[in-house]
């Protein structure tokens, strides 16, 4: 049946093809020399849903990076167009994605073209991206914010006690540097080496990406780097940048000779496509395509469905990530899973219950971890039921630790003239108020359940990784690192980027790899706020530092739908 109706399809599209092609030869214009593509924010790897009507194209914005790879193949093997103009504005992309991109630039060079870079005031990661590219402009009152990167942590014990409020916190993991925020004065010496390893990292990309792409030496670039930021007069004298121009001046600049839009822009893709005289078709496969389901797990993991709606931060439901795995299982035609996986953990219990559930999808088809940004503590710990944990490059994976607490807010009250009391009936009952501090039997309690989880945690890396114990303790602790260390370290199999980690997926099925479908499921369609992680009881929390942000360590992947 499906042979028959794919037939008819076709015979559609051959149909519309016939009337269209005509009149596409009597208003037949060439094609522009250079194409314009914009790319800014984040947008996803892959859309699950996808557009197939052949007339209808995207305009300049790269909305699927997917399809921006697709357009630079059928442009590369085009003699008559000479390049790109690639707009880039500001970014979000974690390093991995940039990366890949950058990749993909490079490959439509190597096929001969040029790849002209354009954007008006570019930051350390844009200007990543762009020294990817043949040729680099900026407007005259264009920026050059090159200028390193900045961490900053904070702690707010010391306002804390002023208000008179006191964090108690039971941590199990010399590292684990989550609770630090709330009891402390200052910052650790293991949160400072933590900053340190990140700042590295980050650095240590940028330089490596303005030597490869400027022609420079390290300490060349290094030096770069350390005189930014730059104006755009400052950026063409330092040689790291290659021409000044308006936005107007563009067309000239690349030598277009009457090939701009109405606008008096380099035209974008949709111009180029309408200029061809037979227009691309996607034909309907006689053969369904490979499925390749994708779980995400974007933000703090907690419990219950994620039914709240709160406008910060991003969180994933345990009970719609359990109901999109299950899902996966049922779907006949998804052969592979990625769980691609976003998250600084969360709840100790969540974690634990997707990573169960996860174990139990992998014995039905394989399931591939993959992290571009963040998996650590409760999010490392959920990943560890997969076949496999893929991470992209510069990426944050470990923090294997627990902790629990609460707030005494007893001074608090007293000073505002609240008088609260706590009635209970049980020696713990009284681990979730704030009216008073723990007791040293409910202190000795949580200790007990933080250890316990902890032993779990660290048995089930050992068992996932199969790795001794006691190689795993001398990783734990809320040790955090970067991707290449915690390949190094046995926590991961690969680096690679996500196109990589869904054809391993499927590989592992069984499965072609070329071309596939990409399904989504467990997407979480709401917001919760970091309340949904204090009830009225003290929880174990699997939870990394959740309050740094930098370069790749926020956002969220929507694979083109509500994130």
């Amino acid at each position: 049946m499906r042979v028959l109706l794919a037939l008819l399809w076709n015979l559609l599209l051959v149909l519309s093809l016939l009337l269209r092609v005509p009149l596409r030869l009597l208003g037949h214009r060439a094609p522009p020399t250079y194409v314009r593509f914009v790319l800014r924010g984040d947008p996803p790897y892959r859309a699950a849903l996808r557009r197939r009507w052949p007339w209808r194209r995207a305009g300049a914005e790269v909305r699927v990076l997917q399809a921006f790879r697709e357009n630079l193949e059928r442009l590369a093997g085009d003699g008559r167009v000479k390049g790109i103009l690639l707009e880039v504005g500001p970014l979000g992309m974690p390093p991995a994605k940039r990366l890949l991109v950058a990749g993909w630039l490079e490959a439509f060079r190597a096929s001969g073209k040029e790849v002209v870079g354009y954007a008006i005031s570019p930051g350390n990661a844009e200007y990543a991206l762009l020294c990817s590219a043949s040729r680099l402009v900026l407007p005259r009152p264009g920026r050059l914010s090159l200028d390193g990167f900045l961490l900053e942590a904070t702690a707010v014990g010391a306002a804390l006690e002023r208000l008179g409020v006191r964090a108690e916190f039971v941590r199990r993991g010399e590292f684990k540097t989550a609770p630090e925020f709330f009891t402390r004065s200052d910052v650790s010496p293991n949160q400072r080496k933590l900053l340190e390893d990140l700042l590295d990292d980050r650095h240590e990309e940028l330089v490596q990406a303005v030597a490869h792409g400027r022609k420079l030496d390290r300490a060349e670039a290094a030096a770069r780097i350390d005189k930014g930021p730059y104006s755009a007069e400052r950026a063409l004298a330092a040689g790291l940048i290659d021409a000044l121009a308006d936005e107007a001046e563009l067309p000239g600049l690349l030598g277009m000779q009457g090939g701009q839009d109405r606008e008096g822009q380099v035209p974008a893709f949709a111009a180029y496509a309408r200029s061809l005289r037979v227009p691309w078709v996607h034909w309907a496969p006689l053969r369904r395509r490979p499925r390749l389901a994708v779980v995400p797990i974007n933000g703090i993991l907690t419990d219950g469905d994620g039914s709240l709606s709160r406008p910060w931060p991003a969180v994933s439901g345990a009970e719609t990530l359990l109901a999109g795995l299950r899902a996966c299982a049922r779907d006949a035609r998804c052969r592979a899973v990625l769980l691609y996986v976003n998250s600084p953990g969360g709840s100790a219990l969540a974690s634990e219950r997707v990573a169960d559930e996860v174990a139990r999808l992998n014995q039905q088809k394989p399931v591939l971890a993959y992290t571009d940004r963040v998996s650590a503590s409760g999010g490392y710990l959920a990943s560890l039921g997969a076949r496999e944990m893929w991470a992209g490059p510069h990426a944050v994976v470990g923090s294997i630790g627990v902790f629990a607490g609460k707030f005494d807010a007893e001074a608090l009250l007293q000073r505002l003239g609240i008088h609260r009391t706590a009635y209970t009936r049980g020696e713990h009952a009284g681990l979730g108020t704030v009216a008073r501090g723990l007791t040293p039997a409910e202190r000795e309690a949580l200790e007990r359940e933080v250890e316990e989880t902890y032993q779990r945690f660290v048995a089930r890396v050992a068992t996932s990784r199969k790795l001794p114990v006691l190689d795993v303790l001398a990783r734990a602790e809320g040790r955090v690192f970067t991707a290449g260390r915690a390949l190094s370290e046995g926590l991961l199999d690969r680096l690679g980027s996500f196109e990589e980690a869904a054809a391993r997926a499927l590989a592992l099925a069984d499965a072609p790899t070329a071309d596939f479908q990409l399904a989504v499921y467990g997407m979480p369609k709401r917001r919760l706020g970091l309340s949904a992680l204090l009830p009225r009881r003290a929880q174990v929390v699997a939870l990394w530092w959740p309050w740094l942000s930098g370069d790749g360590l926020g956002g969220s992947e929507g694979f083109g739908g509500p994130t």
